[in-house]
């Protein structure tokens, strides 16, 4: 898998996150506000190291 794909992905999960988060406060649903927050951080992170991976590669 190319890390052009890896960022996409870590992209659409911080969506998918942060529909969760919305949802949950819509819903007034502490949990899922706590999901989607914690699936954004996630996906922050998986983001910045398939960064870090594609600039050490030189790409």
């Amino acid at each position: 898998m190319g890390k052009s794909t890896e960022i996409a992905r870590a992209k659409a999960r911080r969506l998918r996150g942060m529909i969760k988060e919305s949802d949950g406060i819509a819903l007034e649903n502490e949990r899922l506000k706590a999901e989607g927050r914690k699936e954004q951080a996630e996906a922050r992170r998986e983001e910045a190291l398939a960064r870090a991976s594609r600039t050490a590669s030189g790409r």
